[in-house]
């Protein structure tokens, strides 16, 4: 086992860094693992470029951080069920995961982290924005924040934009269960387990409404929701090379696949880290 001397270099004022000097394929020490977690709760989201990270290697570097899950709807490559492709080919216009969102909120217990390594990305486009739900909650109004703190937002696997977006993934690829409904309910603002930190905990790709009130009249303050927790100052953008590594912490980041590039094909690997009922 090799110790690291991790280089941390954030990408914006908000949230993300990108770390070089691991080989995250080989074998590592306690230590390095221990930085490694610390740099993902400091930066909500890290990267790491030209990984060799095969899917056997991929996985074992997930066990580090927790423990993998199969993701809901779409069914594990050969050997390896905790690892779904995330593709958009040549000919498909819709991607996977082009929405603002947290991953699979419609779970009682939603993924703690994920890890996406790219396969093959085009020249150019296909990159990735992130945004920070503390900031997003830290800076609403006193009230809002109180307001928030007896609410509950409604998750459902359903919601259009997001179901649109896992319909070809769904087509080729999809798990026995793929048209099943999931709904929960969380928090609208969640504490972080680690960190002690409030997050604004609704997406627009998952969140139908508020629990106890109708689609209609939760719709106002959602919308206003939505917009503010995507502020360009709550973000980062992040630009794929092959062998580059994300991982991000779903409780307090929100992820969204910028889809631009036509006629090109973008191949990623997805694991999903199981995680705790939301509080």
């Amino acid at each position: 086992m090799r110790n690291t001397m991790l280089k941390v270099q954030p990408i914006s004022g908000a949230l993300g860094a990108e770390i070089a000097g691991v080989d995250l394929g080989a074998e590592l020490s306690d230590a390095t693992i221990a930085e490694i977690r610390q740099a993902l709760l400091d930066h909500l989201v890290i990267f790491f470029r030209d990984q060799d990270l095969p899917p056997a290697r991929f996985l074992a570097l997930a066990r580090h951080f927790g423990t993998p899950i199969e993701y809901p709807f779409v069914k594990g490559i050969e050997g390896f069920p905790e690892i779904i492709n995330v593709a958009k080919l040549e000919h498909e216009t819709v991607n996977f995961g082009g929405v603002w969102h947290a991953d699979t909120t419609y779970l009682q217990a939603p993924p703690m982290a994920t890890l996406l390594v790219a396969r093959e990305v085009p020249d150019a486009g296909g990159d990735t924005l992130f945004a920070n739900q503390y900031l997003a909650y830290e800076t609403l109004s006193e009230k809002l924040r109180s307001l928030l703190a007896e609410m509950r937002g409604v998750s459902s696997s359903a919601k259009a934009d997001a179901s649109r977006t896992r319909e070809d993934r769904i087509r080729s690829d999809g798990s026995a269960e793929a048209r099943k409904l999931l709904v929960a309910e969380h928090p609208a603002v969640r504490t972080h387990p680690k960190t002690g930190r409030k997050a604004l905990y609704v997406n627009r790709a998952h969140t139908v409404s508020f629990a106890g009130m109708t689609e209609e009249e939760s719709a106002p303050l959602l919308e206003f929701l939505f917009r503010h927790q995507i502020r360009p100052e709550f973000t980062c953008r992040f630009r794929w090379t092959p062998g580059a590594l994300a991982i991000w912490d779903n409780r307090c980041a929100q992820h969204y696949a910028v889809n631009d590039y036509a006629g090109h094909r973008r191949i990623m690997q997805r694991i999903t880290l199981a995680g705790d009922v939301p509080a």
